[in-house]
């Protein structure tokens, strides 16, 4: 298991660990970074229509675990033993957060992150039903708003993520975004 500290100052410097093919652990600070500004979140119509319809019901932590195992499950995937045991951990603590959406009570998608100071490092989602992540993600926006968190790191661009508005910065940019994120006192 990583060290919980270890984890978090890695956070807190720009780096995050993740599994490789041989089940080490390598630590990554891509350049450039990808963001979500919050300010510039954008809902695409479509899934505003289905956020209006309330199919899904959303839960924070409810099932951490859960949600971890669920986003390992793929073909190529970052997530080990070793990362599920050590983000558990930072759940426990307090720092690791699963943001879950419901449908008749089944866990159908959700997403979980870690939250240092007024920043959020998301790191994986995963759907059992068409548009669970997704909503799951407008929640989450939704909170760190609310929480006047100021960064929503999402580490990489992906087809996915564009459509809600993600960017790349420079790993420069980022850092200075970072150091006054994290210096922030908020709860997730």
């Amino acid at each position: 298991m990583i060290d919980s500290e270890l984890l978090l100052q890695g956070y807190r410097l720009g780096v995050f660990p993740m599994a490789m093919e041989d089940d080490s652990i390598a630590w990554f600070s891509p350049d450039p970074r990808a963001i979500i500004p919050l300010d510039d979140f954008h809902v695409p119509h479509a899934l505003r229509r289905v956020a209006r319809k309330n199919i899904f019901e959303i839960k924070i932590d409810n099932c951490f675990g859960e949600v971890i195992r669920a986003c390992a499950k793929r073909k190529d995937t970052w997530i080990n033993r070793e990362i599920i045991e050590s983000y558990e951990r930072l759940n426990e603590l307090g720092c690791a957060h699963s943001v879950e959406a419901w449908n008749k009570n089944k866990l159908v998608g959700g997403l979980y992150g870690v939250a240092v100071g007024g920043a959020f490092f998301g790191e994986s989602m995963f759907h059992r039903v068409t548009d669970a992540s997704k909503i799951a993600l407008v929640a989450l926006v939704e909170r760190l708003r609310a929480r006047k968190f100021i960064l929503l790191d999402t580490q990489w661009v992906t087809p996915h993520l564009e459509q809600f508005g993600a960017i790349e910065i420079s790993r420069d940019h980022y850092l200075k975004l970072l150091r006054r994120a994290v210096e922030l006192s908020r709860k997730f």
